[in-house]
């Protein structure tokens, strides 16, 4: 029986009594603490040298064959399946929702004796507007919906209302909101704002998980990109997320590598756990090979759960669902066999 969660790139076949759970009983919160200036300041980041390390990762870290079956069945349940377009529908949203609780064809996972795991995803995220029907259909599964909140993609809408739409999606059933920092904060330099913005965003989230979005594509360098990441940690935040998906940059591997060592460091000095949300242009389903490397790599395997890693993608469950038929049948399948919703 397949393992989606592999401690190893080898380990990938195990026993029914092997296969673990996919959720943790406890989800990490991150507390944050004081506002450090010093630690913000004194951040340095080599773009060649980060450069050059995300360019090993396509080489250093392939998997094939059942191994490589295994690793794309965990990326499944470390995603946050999403609809943000300007013509969603509630119909749209409840076969979104049908997906995420059957992400793979029944016939793939019977072929390749995982039939009785849990493959599901990590979360379902929608606007504000579709949270109500996003819980309703997913009810009773267990797995959360996620809102984008705070004037998303932009973030430009007036503070006030920001908040408000925050109090309104945890009101409405969210068990995560994923907020959009003010990018003006980072590109000034104004440390004091963002913290304090994202502070004020935790507070209103309540016992919701609290997501910050760096829109990283906009921020001009990765030295503001790490200490963004730092600030936002120090805030509270429970997740550093890349990308809206609206930039015309999105997630890269420099820009993954950078935040991921961001956060490491932040837990080797504060004592914390905080996740990593790559979102934006990963479509396929080696992009998502590498980022699991890169995560494994950089922060080991505990990230590897979806507490502390997830996916912001939709197109990408397509292709990890193409590329498992493949390995049972030899064949690619046409796209239009693995429907979204």
């Amino acid at each position: 029986m397949f393992n989606p969660m592999p401690e190893t790139p080898q380990e990938g076949l195990v026993s029914a009594s092997q296969a673990r759970p996919l959720d943790l009983p406890v989800r990490p919160r991150n507390p944050g603490m004081p506002l450090e200036l010093d630690w913000v300041e004194e951040v340095r980041v080599n773009r060649s040298a980060v450069e050059r390390r995300a360019a090993t990762l396509r080489g250093r870290r392939t998997v094939k064959k059942e191994w490589q079956a295994a690793w794309l069945l965990r990326a499944v349940t470390l995603m946050d399946l999403t609809t943000l377009s300007s013509d969603d529908t509630t119909g749209r949203v409840r076969r979104l929702c049908a997906k995420a609780r059957r992400p793979v064809r029944a016939d793939l996972l019977a072929a390749m004796g995982a039939a009785q795991l849990p493959i599901r995803v990590g979360a379902v995220c929608v606007y504000h507007a579709f949270v109500e029907t996003a819980v309703a259909a997913l009810e009773g599964t267990g797995i959360p919906v996620a809102a984008v909140s705070t004037g998303f993609p932009a973030g430009l809408s007036p503070f006030e209302q920001r908040i408000a739409e925050i109090r309104a999606s945890v009101a409405a059933g969210a068990e995560e909101i994923d907020v959009v920092i003010t990018r003006a904060h980072v590109l000034t330099e104004n440390w004091p704002a963002l913290y304090d913005e994202v502070r004020t965003m935790r507070q209103a989230c309540g016992d919701a998980h609290i997501k910050t979005i760096l829109g990283t594509g906009e921020l001009g360098t990765l030295r503001n990109v790490a200490r963004a990441s730092l600030v936002c940690m120090m805030a509270g935040a429970d997740f550093i997320k890349t990308s809206t998906g609206k930039e015309s940059v999105n997630a890269t591997l420099p820009v993954g590598l950078v935040m991921a060592r961001a956060i490491r460091n932040y837990r080797e000095r504060a004592g914390h756990l905080v996740g990593l949300k790559p979102a934006g242009g990963i479509r396929a389903a080696k992009d998502a090979l590498e980022w699991l490397a890169l995560v494994k790599d950089e922060l080991g395997d505990r990230w590897l759960r979806p507490d502390l890693f997830r996916f912001g993608a939709s197109a990408l469950l397509t292709d990890i669902e193409r590329q498992l038929e493949h390995f049972v049948t030899g064949r690619y399948s046409a796209a239009f066999r693995h429907p979204m919703a």
